[in-house]
């Protein structure tokens, strides 16, 4: 579910955003849902390089960025060439 107000962008530009420290104001379900759905995608992009849809805030607004993650910790989802987004500012993660 996209949000219809997100700006679709390549995932090359996500290093050239900025991100406001302070997190997304998130229910615990929503943050537990994202962490599941998290999971699931880089399973999915590490064994068959599926690409998901990233839905995420920055200082400017709501964008959203299709690929594969590679890897997440609690801080960061971890992206081709080691390019990252703060998990606090993730609104979705959709599969497919």
């Amino acid at each position: 579910m996209l949000p219809t107000n997100a700006l679709i962008i390549p995932k090359e530009q996500i290093s050239s955003l900025r991100f406001p420290r302070q997190p997304l104001m998130l229910t615990q379900s929503e943050r537990t849902g994202i962490l599941h759905n998290m999971e699931e995608a880089t399973r999915l992009g590490n064994s068959e390089h599926g690409k998901c849809r990233i839905v995420f805030q920055d200082d400017e607004g709501l964008k959203a960025v299709e690929t594969t993650i590679w890897t997440f910790d609690p801080e960061n989802i971890v992206l081709k060439y080691g390019m990252t987004i703060p998990v606090s500012r993730v609104v979705s993660v959709d599969i497919p």
